[in-house]
């Protein structure tokens, strides 16, 4: 496999958000900010836990249209076929969008402030290091259908 086979991403996407899950309950350990860690009261557990679920969905739905077109879901893996169909008719990174969901669920019902400012660099880590080089190596890979769907979905939302 060529450097060309796949995009060169900086870190698997799970790992990004796992890291930066575990980095934010360290903190608010050590240097603790507003509400002790893992104390949230039933309205937090509510929202928290529907964001959770909505993003486990979502993640879910987009991972089964690549699987149903037969192409890799892991990046830095080579791509068979551009998916249009399901989530990625709407966005075109509905499983980030999805992980980020989980995440902003589960700072809310940790109850941490840590997790939650992190999610920032995590963002910007996820937008500069994974979804540009995918971008790349999918307008190399696919050419101009890619690039008229660029055109037609947003990255986010």
């Amino acid at each position: 496999m060529t450097a060309d086979d796949a995009a060169d991403v900086a870190i698997k996407p799970p790992l990004l958000f796992l890291g930066a899950l575990a980095l934010g309950c360290l903190m608010s350990l050590i240097v603790p900010l507003g509400p002790r860690l893992a104390s949230p009261n039933g309205n937090a557990l509510a929202v928290g836990f529907t964001f959770i679920a909505f993003g486990f969905v979502l993640a879910g739905m987009s991972a089964r249209a690549l699987r149903r077109a037969g192409t890799e879901i892991v990046p830095g893996r080579p791509a068979s076929a551009l998916v249009t169909t399901g989530p990625y008719r709407i966005t075109r990174n509905p499983i980030y969008i999805g992980l980020t969901l989980v995440y902003f669920g589960l700072s809310i019902v940790m109850t941490s402030l840590w997790v939650l400012l992190l999610l920032i660099p995590t963002l910007m880590i996820l937008q500069h290091g994974i979804v540009m080089p995918e971008e790349a190596y999918l307008k190399r890979r696919f050419g101009a259908p890619y690039r008229k769907y660029q055109a037609h979905v947003p990255r986010w939302l």
